[in-house]
C-alpha cells in the first residue's frame, strides 16, 4: 500500500496546483495524509474540495513544524511505503509510478530518491534556478540526498530511524536522508520522477530561505569544512588580494578571476537549459540572468554566513540529540 505525505501552512493560493498534479497521476496513491500547521487562509478548505477526487484524509495539528507534521502523516499512514512531497510543486504525470519503481521491484531497498527543477516564469528566477539547483547530469546517484518534495521510502526505515527530527526547524529532510543512509544502504536515484517548483522570486526572499538553511546546518552540526571554506574566502583570502592589489600592483587582483571562474562556472553553465525552458531568450533577459547569477550566489554566502553561528549558538545552548547514533 502505497500513502502519500505533505505538510502544509497557509498555501491557499498555489494548494491546488499540487493537488490538480496528483489528480494527474498516472499510478494513484492508496492514500493521502495532508497535515496542516494551522493555516489561518483557505488552504484547509481548498484541500478538503479534492476529497470527491482523491483519497485524502486532512489532519490539522496547529503549531507543529515541518518534521512534526511529517511524523504525525507517517504515523497515522497505513501504508507500508511512504511517498513524501510540498506544497507548491507541482509533480511531472508519471512521478508516482515512477518513484515507487525500484521500492517494488527490490524488497531489500529502502529509498527511492528523485529529482526537482526549477519551473522559472522570470528572468530572475532562471537565474535563480540556474545558481543554486544542479542539472540531472551533475548528481552522483551514489552520494545524491534527495529532498523529501521527491522521496519514497519505507515505513519501517522511518521507524527504525526514529522519524524526522522534530527539534531541527530546517535541515530536517537531509538529517533523515543521512540517517536512513546510515541505516539502509544506498538509495535508488530516480531522475524521470521530477517533480516541477518555482525558486525564490526576490533575493530578500532567498535571503531568508539561506539563512535558515544555515542556522539548521549549525543546529545539527553539519558541513563545518564548507561553511570554515566560506569564511576563510570571504573574510581572509578576498581582503588579503584587494590590499595587495592596492599597496604593490593592481595586476594582482588578476588573482581573482580563476577563483571567480570556477565559482560561477556551473550556474553558468545551467543557465542556457534553465532559460530555454523558461522561454527566456532575448538578448536582454540573456544579460540580466548573466548578471544576476553572480549577485545571487553572493547573497546566498552572507546568509550562509549569518545563519550558521546562529545555528551553532542554538546547539551550545540546547544541547540537542546526536542525530548520528542511529
Amino acid at each position: 500500500m502505497i500513502t502519500l505525505i505533505a505538510t502544509v501552512l497557509n498555501e491557499g493560493d498555489n494548494i491546488h496546483r499540487l493537488l490538480d498534479s496528483l489528480v494527474r497521476q498516472t499510478r494513484q496513491p492508496d492514500e493521502i495524509v495532508i497535515v496542516d500547521g494551522g493555516s489561518t487562509d483557505q488552504t484547509p478548505a481548498t484541500i478538503q474540495s479534492y476529497t470527491d477526487r482523491l483519497s485524502l484524509r486532512l489532519l490539522v495539528e496547529p503549531g507543529c513544524n515541518i518534521s512534526a507534521g511529517r511524523n504525525r502523516a507517517i504515523a497515522a499512514a497505513q501504508g507500508d511505503i511512504i511517498v513524501t512531497t510540498d506544497a507548491g510543486v507541482v509533480l511531472e504525470d508519471t512521478w508516482l509510478e515512477r518513484l515507487i519503481q525500484p521500492l517494488l521491484a527490490d524488497p531489500a531497498l529502502q529509498v527511492a530518491g528523485g529529482f526537482f527543477l526549477a519551473e522559472a516564469n522570470t528572468v530572475f528566477e532562471a537565474a535563480m534556478g540556474a545558481t543554486v539547483l544542479p542539472l540531472p547530469d551533475e548528481i552522483d546517484a551514489t552520494t545524491f540526498l534527495p529532498s523529501s518534495r521527491s522521496v519514497a521510502f519505507r515505513k519501517a526505515a522511518w521507524e527504525r530511524v526514529g522519524g524526522y527530527p522534530e527539534w531541527l526547524d530546517y535541515c530536517e529532510d537531509l538529517i533523515f536522508d543521512l540517517r536512513l543512509k546510515a541505516s539502509g544502504g544506498p538509495f535508488a536515484f530516480v531522475p524521470g520522477a521530477v517533480a516541477h517548483f518555482r525558486p525564490r522570486t526576490t533575493l530578500r526572499s532567498f535571503y531568508r530561505q539561506y539563512y535558515r538553511y544555515a542556522r539548521g546546518d549549525g543546529k545539527a552540526d553539519l558541513w563545518r569544512k564548507r561553511h570554515a571554506i566560506r569564511y576563510v574566502t570571504y573574510l581572509v583570502v578576498l581582503p588579503a588580494i584587494l590590499l595587495l592589489g592596492a599597496l604593490l600592483h593592481p595586476l594582482l587582483w588578476g588573482l581573482l578571476l580563476p577563483g571567480g571562474a570556477a565559482y560561477l562556472y556551473q550556474p553558468y553553465r545551467r543557465l542556457p537549459v534553465i532559460m530555454r525552458r523558461a522561454g527566456r531568450t532575448s538578448p536582454g533577459d540573456w544579460l540580466y540572468a548573466a548578471l544576476l547569477v553572480p549577485v545571487i550566489r553572493v547573497v546566498g554566502d552572507v546568509a550562509k554566513m549569518a545563519g550558521y553561528p546562529v545555528g551553532w549558538r542554538w546547539r551550545l545552548q540546547h544541547h540537542p540529540p546526536d542525530w548520528k547514533q542511529v
